[in-house]
């Protein structure tokens, strides 16, 4: 059995998307969760679920952008529950796509908040907190699939997610030696409410998803939960400085893709030449 019994988790950006699978998820395995979100709508609702699941749950409003409202927020967390055992880093988002030679100062100020700086913030408040569990602990960092592979028009967004894995091996050696744990999660693009790519695909064009993706489809906020969980419990107990790739097998891929007639190419318009699945000869 998988328990998370007796143990405090903080989830950022958790009234939504992967963070709201998360907070979820986390309480159903018997944690404490606390989650910081930013929008009231999605504070109200997540706090609305996890009362409906008569969870121990704590929903604060924090912009965790915002170096006081983050330390408000671990001094509710100690007044609460006295220790932290589990810090998911999940917020992160871009500024508009355009090409890099176009964007603004405000542009990389914006996706250095959102996706790094805001991580430094909570996790060195964190930290005190983490230790008085007595017990080690996990801090997980939500990073991209983009940090290992190049992505047009939001080259700033790369940057910090590749940051956020340097981050993430560098602090897994300071706090080895408290048993303290730090890991990665990069997500390929995973459905919510507001990226639905599923529902955005013209059916005519689905056959696509397989070709990028080996296990066929995009990712859901269970599948990131899972990971955390992992990551979270004693599973993982000799786990740290490392990522999860959770991407249904694209960065595997390298640009290599399954065409409709069962054939690989790395050239998805050249058919001749492509490799016979299974039997790696030529065509």
């Amino acid at each position: 059995m998988i328990s998370l019994e007796g143990k405090t988790a903080l989830v950022t950006g958790g009234g939504g998307g992967i963070g709201r699978g998360i907070a979820e998820t986390l309480t159903s395995y018997g944690a404490q969760v606390v989650v910081a979100e930013l929008k009231q709508e999605r504070a109200a609702a997540v706090e609305a679920a996890l009362k409906a699941a008569k969870a121990d749950h704590l929903v604060l409003r924090i912009d965790v952008r915002q170096e006081a409202q983050v330390n408000d927020l671990m001094n509710q967390i100690e007044n609460r529950y006295g220790k932290l055992d589990v810090l998911v880093n999940n917020v992160g988002t871009a500024s508009a796509p355009k090409l890099f030679e176009f964007t603004t100062n405000e542009d990389w100020d914006f996706d250095y908040q959102i996706n790094l700086r805001h991580m430094f913030l909570v996790t060195r408040a964190a930290i005190p907190l983490i230790r008085k569990s007595g017990k080690g602990g996990s801090i997980i960092n939500f990073s991209s699939i983009e940090a290992f592979r190049g992505i047009p028009l939001m080259t700033a967004y790369g940057a910090f997610k590749a940051a956020v894995i340097g981050f993430t091996q560098s602090l897994a050696l300071e706090l080895g030696h408290e048993g303290i744990r730090v890991n990665a999660v990069a997500p390929e693009t995973t459905e919510s409410e507001a990226i639905q790519p599923s529902k955005w695909i013209k059916p005519e064009d689905r056959g696509a998803i397989a070709s990028a993706i080996p296990l066929g489809r995009f990712g859901t906020p269970t599948d990131a939960a899972g990971c955390v969980v992992f990551l979270a419990s004693e599973l993982s107990a000799w786990v740290t400085g490392t990522t999860i790739h959770l991407d249904g097998g694209a960065l595997a891929a390298a640009g290599w893709h399954r065409l409709a007639n069962g054939v690989w190419t790395n050239a998805p318009v050249i058919s001749k030449g492509a490799l016979h699945l299974g039997r790696g000869t030529r065509k």
